[in-house]
């Protein structure tokens, strides 16, 4: 396992860091000029309503429940031994475009404004005529202060294949791409199956689960689970990545060894968070969307913007669970006793559509600053991108008409690499960073 500040690395020179925060890209036309059809101004979702009675921060109680250590270690064993972040990079077998090499069509879903430092498209194997779509995004600025997992700069983006369309066996599946970043100007990428251990560990099943947030926090990785669903955060090991021996259509053991829909790598899940009140929903607790990490709180925070449809006007909640300080558990969540995790602050939203939330407090700031980057109304189009706060709430405008459709199309969640000052998120065609400054100056 790696511990915090081992790893620790001298920081890049200026050369690597003027790469890593240059000139923004120059997006096509498509991109920059939004149709009057397009371009009707949202309504303000205003300032952050804090919540504070118990009825309220009561539903955001969560119970943990953690897969036995002999489970897990007989599902090791049976697969020949966990291995590292590492040996998946090595493998990679897939390269991730810049912006130029992609088409018009990937370009025009990035962001208007801020415009993207970098953006990448994927391999067309793994967007062509697929039920598969990008959601969620995290690094290992998440996971270690230090930007850096090992020697390597690493990002995770999460996909989910839909529940209706495409190859019945695949349907509702969850994958994570492993993306080496050393070289930002050549990113690639492997694929590792989430998978849930059963039997005791002696099988698996595929998490069949929409993953619409996710972070990277220490050595576990903390994913969202679809709505209605009794659990509402799965949490998985980056130490306890296992390679599989048998290549076919079937997801855990086979005849002759381990399979996982041809996929080389699994991560087992090693526990999950339930609310203590039951299954999320809009009467009860939050159905939990995107997920962010906030580094500026003591101790360091998971943030969460409850999933709530774009064209409705329900409002939505935003809260924070603490992580525990104890070495012995790192990467889960503060808990009592009892095993039961509570919200240390929570707000309500009149933002629908949330599709990334970020939490950051700027040095002598008196409070931090939510940012939420939300689907459009109608679902088509560039979504808007807005930061809140308990006094007000600004969005980046764009066009003549100060349009706030400026954010990315089909937006997915955040993430703050501190190490490089950079906000990494996804729109449904691309991976792509952008300073945090740059976004603060088309909110000011």
């Amino acid at each position: 396992m790696k511990q915090r500040g081992r790893h620790r690395r001298r920081r890049r020179g200026a050369a690597l860091r003027a790469v890593l925060t240059g000139t923004a890209l120059a997006l096509t036309a498509a991109a920059t000029l939004i149709s009057t059809s397009q371009a009707g101004v949202a309504e303000d979702p205003g300032a952050l309503t804090p919540l504070t009675s118990p009825a309220d921060t009561g539903r955001l109680r969560l119970q943990e429940h953690l897969v036995p250590a002999r489970t897990l270690d007989r599902l090791a064993a049976s697969m020949g031994g966990p291995v590292g972040v590492d040996a998946v990079l090595q493998s990679a077998d897939r390269v991730l475009p810049e912006a130029a090499d992609c088409s018009a069509e990937d370009r025009a879903s990035l962001p208007v404004a801020p415009a993207a430092g970098h953006a990448y498209c994927w391999d067309p194997a793994d967007t062509t005529a697929t039920a598969w779509r990008p959601t969620a995004v995290t690094t290992s600025g998440d996971a270690d202060d230090d930007g850096v997992w090992g020697t390597h700069r690493v990002v995770l983006a999460g996909w989910t294949h839909s529940t209706t369309t495409g190859r019945t066996a695949e349907r509702g599946l969850a994958r994570v791409a492993f993306v080496d970043a050393d070289d930002p100007a050549h990113l690639a990428y492997r694929w590792a199956l989430l998978v849930v251990p059963v039997d005791g560990g002696r099988d698996y099943r595929g998490l069949a689960s929409e993953v619409s947030g996710m972070v990277w926090y220490e050595n576990k990785l903390l994913v969202t689970t679809t709505a209605g669903s009794a659990d509402a955060l799965y949490v998985y090991d980056l130490d306890r990545i296992h390679r599989t021996t048998v290549t076919g259509p079937a997801i855990g053991r086979v005849p002759g060894g381990w399979s996982a829909d041809g996929y080389d790598f699994v991560l087992p899940a090693v526990g999950s968070y339930r609310f203590a009140s039951g299954p999320c929903a809009s009467s009860g607790p939050p159905c939990p969307g995107a997920l962010g990490l906030d580094r500026g709180t003591a101790p360091d925070s998971l943030v969460a913007a409850e999933s709530t449809p774009p064209d409705g006007d329900r409002p939505a909640r935003l809260w924070r669970y603490a992580f525990s300080a104890d070495p012995a558990r790192a990467g889960l969540l503060a808990t009592d006793a009892g095993g039961r995790a509570d919200a240390v602050e929570a707000y309500r939203t009149r933002a629908a559509g949330i599709r990334g939330v970020l939490s950051y407090r700027k040095p002598g700031a008196d409070r931090a600053s939510w940012y939420v980057g939300r689907l459009p109304g109608t679902q088509d189009g560039h979504g808007g991108m807005w930061r809140q706060d308990t006094g007000r709430a600004r969005a980046a405008r764009c066009g003549a008409d100060a349009s706030d459709r400026c954010w990315a199309q089909g937006a997915g969640s955040l993430s703050y690499w501190q190490e490089t000052g950079e906000v990494w998120s996804l729109s449904d065609r691309m991976l792509f960073s952008l300073p945090l400054a740059d976004l603060d100056g088309s909110l000011d």
